[in-house]
């Protein structure tokens, strides 16, 4: 099963990679700039694999650049606070 196959899957695995890059010192900024080329990679690359996904890469196909950084970041800020919760 791919990590892209649920959503629940997919932030836990986001969550993961996000806890090694900040334990390896990479900075927020560094952080929210990968977000964003994952973000761009998969609504160019990617098909959806589940109706989160669809809706996500709709929102970013439908958004500006600077709309799309925010989504990213808003997605980092989203598995940071999913972590936070557990």
């Amino acid at each position: 099963m791919s990590v892209l196959d649920n959503f629940g899957t997919w932030k836990d695995f986001l969550a993961n990679r996000l806890e090694q890059a900040q334990s390896q010192g990479m900075s927020q900024q560094t952080i929210n700039e990968v977000a964003y080329e994952v973000g761009d990679y998969l609504a160019k690359s990617v098909d959806a694999k589940n109706s989160e996904e669809a809706v996500l890469r709709e929102i970013w196909n439908a958004a500006s650049k600077e709309e799309q950084h925010a989504i990213a970041s808003s997605m980092v800020k989203l598995v940071q606070n999913q972590g936070n919760t557990q």
